[in-house]
């Protein structure tokens, strides 16, 4: 479903810098995120003697989990409208997203035992409730376990792109600002006063809410991919009308940090904006501002008690510290993003799905057979055992990368141009035409990949 017409590109203004060294300062972000990801996971700060006061006082989890949030903020509404296409935006992000997921699916069920709990998809006791709900990866937000640990901020990253589709074809997208705000503002009112996963609780059952939900989200979908405009329309709103329930009423994680996710993405997409001449400097200023200290605020204000054992941080302290963090490397990435990164992290910023999806399988495999834990006790041995678990998370990864990831990549590409022939979407008149140069606009790019990290062991809940 065509909505915009292809930006103009603005050959007199085009900047002189080359299009590989504007992006790579996402991939840079991308990869140093994942990187702390499976270092946090690793548990890389029992092996320093400063280790415990950094974990009491920073989030290393909440650190990479939001910097991805920000990232995927900034690049996925600007994916959808470069395109201007709502099909060709599903597509790619399902061929982008399923295939590399199944894969590390496959080689985790087939690495681990069955009572390790980093994997339970098909090891719950409920297979077909599992297998439908990290199907639809919305499981986080059913009450379903995780098929992985680490799968449920992809259900935060589902959402999110619900919600954006369905406000791209209201003509609504470019309010990001406002929606940033409103929910940081959200976060704080709300807090912990509103109880997690009321709507199972009620339900009794977790079929039940499946029954409820999964036609609903199949609708949609059907709708997004169907090309038609009403139909479109229509799925799109059906979408985003079940994300917002669900996040509202039947979020694991509690509420403060349910809607300062929601609140963080759409901030990242209020820099893209004001970077491209979309929103003035000041409203995008204002708007992330208040995000930033919502983020600090709703840590010193609700992360005690309870609400620590559902975002598995250590206080608030480690949670507002952690989410500051993020906001401050991404704003140095950003002030430097005309500048050309190193390879390797362009590199490993093209690989962080695929680290994100193995890191902990591949930790788990690799421990019985080098007699970790416990720890080593030497330098040079816990030296050894980082340098060993890095490079082989590295190598799968980018294997994975090489064989899964790009390869259906270019099926989704060539599955999209098939589409159109075969069905070709109808033209429709754009709500507002982007205004930033076609050659700035970044490509589709990685989800959000956002690995939320455990607080020691992982657990099978999250």
């Amino acid at each position: 479903m065509k909505l915009i017409s292809p930006p103009v590109r603005r050959t007199a203004t085009a900047p002189a810098t080359a299009p590989g060294a504007r992006l790579g300062w996402l991939d840079a972000l991308r990869g140093i995120a994942a990187l702390i990801v499976a270092l946090h996971h690793f548990d890389v700060l029992r092996m320093l003697p400063f280790g415990g006061a950094v974990w009491r006082n920073f989030d290393m989890g909440l650190f990479g989990v939001m910097l991805f949030f920000i990232v995927s903020g900034y690049i996925i509404p600007a994916s959808l409208e470069r395109r201007g296409d709502v099909r060709a935006f599903w597509i790619g992000r399902i061929f982008r997203i399923y295939p590399a997921l199944i894969a590390a699916f496959v080689l985790s069920i087939l690495m681990l035992p069955a009572g390790d709990g980093s994997v339970a998809l098909l090891r719950t006791g409920d297979d077909l409730a599992s297998l439908v709900a990290n199907g639809l990866m919305l499981q986080d937000l059913l009450g379903v376990i995780n098929g992985m640990n680490v799968t449920w901020t992809l259900c935060y990253e589902m959402v999110f792109y619900f919600l954006v589709t369905a406000l791209f074809t209201r003509g609504l997208h470019r309010h990001s600002a406002p929606i940033a705000a409103a929910l940081a503002g959200l976060a704080l009112a709300v807090g912990t006063a509103v109880g997690t996963q009321l709507i199972s609780a009620e339900l009794g059952s977790t079929r039940q809410l499946l029954l409820i939900v999964t036609p609903l989200v199949l609708a949609g979908l059907a709708g997004v991919l169907s090309g038609r405009p009403v139909l479109t329309g229509t799925g799109a709103l059906l979408l985003g009308g079940v994300g917002l329930f669900l996040i509202t009423l039947n979020s694991r994680a509690p509420a403060f940090e349910t809607w300062m996710i929601f609140a963080t993405m759409f901030a990242g997409t209020v820099v893209y904006r004001a970077q491209h001449g979309q929103l003035a400097r000041l409203p995008a200023l204002l708007s992330c501002g208040f995000v930033v200290v919502a983020g600090v605020l709703v840590g010193w204000l609700y992360n005690h008690g309870e609400a620590l054992d559902r975002t598995w941080s250590s206080g608030w302290k480690a949670w507002s510290v952690g989410y500051l963090a993020a906001w401050a490397l991404f704003g140095v990435g950003f002030l430097l993003r005309g500048r050309r990164f190193p390879r390797v992290l362009t590199w490993l910023g093209a690989i962080s799905f695929s680290v994100y999806l193995l890191h902990i399988p591949l930790l788990r495999t690799i421990e019985p057979l080098v007699g970790v834990p416990p720890q080593p006790s030497s330098v040079l041995g816990r030296i050894a055992w980082t340098a060993l678990f890095l490079g082989v998370v590295l190598a799968v990864s980018h294997l994975m990368y090489r064989l899964v990831e790009m390869p259906m990549q270019r099926l989704g590409r060539r599955v999209q141009k098939a589409a159109d022939r075969r069905w070709p979407s109808a033209a429709h008149p754009a709500p507002a035409a982007s205004t930033a140069p076609a050659e700035t606009v970044p490509t589709e790019a990685a989800p959000a990949e956002a690995v939320r990290v455990l607080s020691g062991p992982p657990r099978t809940g999250g």
